[in-house]
């Protein structure tokens, strides 16, 4: 199992802890906090298109086909009472592969880890409230 802690800084600012890396996720100033870095939504449209770039990468390695540049773009609307989020994700690769590698390239970019979780329909999650004296 991995462990991700989030500790906060200052109002709604947080630093995260993943393995040895430190990132810092807040809320825009419109939404009362300061700014100093991405809110956790755009950090989960960040994860979906890493995740979906490094996929191709590996799976373009794995053919022997020489890719060349990649760019996965993400936009995406987020999930409120009366609608479901949303997630577009735009591949741009270079023209030289023919058309059986680029639908072979869409078909591999569902296959993504970050995609299959967000598409799937039996994720699990539990919450659990620890309680610490101050």
């Amino acid at each position: 199992m991995h462990r991700v802690i989030a500790r906060r800084r200052m109002g709604y600012e947080h630093e995260v802890e993943i393995r040895e890396h430190r990132l810092i996720i807040d809320e825009p100033q419109d939404r009362g906090g300061r700014d100093q870095g991405p809110k956790a939504s755009e950090l989960l449209a960040a994860s979906l298109a890493s995740c979906s770039a490094i996929t191709i990468e590996m799976y373009a390695d794995r053919k022997g086909w020489q890719l060349g540049d990649v760019e996965v773009a993400v936009e995406f609307t987020e999930a409120s009472t009366e609608s479901p989020a949303s997630f577009d994700v735009r591949v741009r690769i270079p023209a030289k592969l023919d058309a059986d590698q680029h639908k072979r390239i869409l078909a591999i970019v569902a296959k993504c880890p970050v995609h299959r979780v967000l598409a799937a329909d039996n994720v699990e999650i539990y919450n659990e409230l620890e309680l610490v004296e101050a």
